[in-house]
């Protein structure tokens, strides 16, 4: 098995908005660019660094359709973490993944997910987070997230709307126009992630 442990660790923080929740974040929401990016994010990625998310049941199929396209075997460079609070919802896309960590249940959800996110984001020392769509767990990965890696890369994609467009607008950084305009999102995380390696 190859030495995988040199290799740069991507955070992706992602989902598609549900309709019946809180409509701030699928009013603004483009699901086709949110797929689109995450699908571009794998597979710019996984052959490069690890990609490390927490399996919501959007955003997993995705990632295993790149993962399979790939054509090699990159298992070492794919970290799925699932709580099993949801052990009975599991997706059969997860089983194509080998490296699935499996966090506690907690009497209720909001726990459950706590403790995952807060393994999740202390396990690893990350080099970048990218935040794609998604829902209130978005915002609350990233205060997480830059608590604990003030130093990494944050990449919210505004483009496709939702919580990551919030991100994007209220963060008091410097993010560059291109991630509120750009749907190129090949080459957006190609300049970001791989011809910048050295920033990141």
């Amino acid at each position: 098995m190859a030495n995988t442990q040199h290799l740069s660790k991507i955070f992706l923080s992602a989902s598609i908005p549900d309709p019946e929740r809180n409509r701030i974040y699928y009013d603004t929401a483009d699901i086709m660019a949110i797929r689109d990016a995450v699908r571009a994010l794998a597979t710019v990625i996984i052959p490069h660094s690890k990609l490390v998310w927490g399996g919501h049941p959007s955003i997993t199929p995705l990632i295993r359709y790149v993962l399979q396209r790939l054509g090699r075997n990159v298992q070492d460079h794919v970290i799925l973490y699932q709580s099993l609070f949801f052990e009975k919802g599991f997706i059969d896309d997860n089983k194509v993944f080998e490296h699935v960590i499996y966090t506690e249940r907690y009497p209720t959800i909001k726990e459950s997910i706590a403790h995952m996110r807060e393994r999740m984001l202390s396990e690893h020392r990350f080099d970048a987070a990218v935040f794609i769509g998604g829902m209130e767990g978005i915002i609350e990965e990233y205060e997480i997230f830059k608590e604990k890696h003030p130093k990494a890369l944050i990449i919210p994609v505004a483009s496709t709307g939702a919580a990551a467009r919030i991100l994007y607008e209220n963060l008091d950084e410097p993010f560059g126009v291109i991630l509120k305009n750009s749907y190129a999102y090949m080459a957006l995380f190609r300049e970001l992630l791989l011809d910048n390696h050295n920033n990141i």
